[in-house]
């Protein structure tokens, strides 16, 4: 398989990743193509640089976050999130025992979380180890353990504020 037939492979393989990050750093859905095909089109400048040091996913991962991180620093925008209420339209149909408003308190201080801690969390969500995140964001094991607990803590606290 040439490199071209390799790299499609791979987007194909991993596009859920792409799209939740690309989700989860913007706030319309014109500003996430942009950031998808952006994103897309780094990962194929810097294919020839993975070294299979770590899984082409957490590879995929890392380059998409420093995108959509620089990404936003960049334009200088306010970040948002896209509203994720359509893509939880059948929660409505059930008797989901307040899901509906935790999830949006949750959203609510998601948003107030800076880029970084917003990337923990994201991948936090993705059941990814403590390792992967580390490898991910480029932080050490331990300062991703700490960051969790204090971003658990912090939403906790909010949260608890709101309810």
């Amino acid at each position: 398989m040439d490199k071209k037939e390799t790299f499609i492979a791979a987007i194909k393989d991993n596009e859920g990743l792409i799209y939740k990050v690309a989700s989860f750093y913007t706030n319309t859905i014109e500003d996430r193509k942009d950031l998808v095909q952006e994103i897309i089109y780094q990962l194929w400048k810097s294919f020839d640089s993975f070294n299979q040091k770590s899984g082409l996913s957490t590879w995929m991962y890392r380059v998409a976050m420093n995108v959509a991180i620089y990404h936003l620093k960049i334009s200088k925008r306010n970040f948002l999130t896209v509203p994720m209420d359509g893509q939880f339209s059948n929660l409505h149909e059930t008797d989901n025992g307040g899901f509906e408003e935790k999830w949006k308190a949750l959203r609510q201080q998601l948003d107030k979380l800076n880029l970084l801690d917003r990337g923990i969390i994201l991948l936090y969500l993705e059941n990814k180890s403590y390792e992967e995140i580390a490898q991910i964001t480029g932080i050490s094991e331990s300062n991703v353990g700490t960051k969790m607990f204090r971003i658990k803590e912090k939403l906790k606290k909010q949260i608890n504020k709101q309810l």
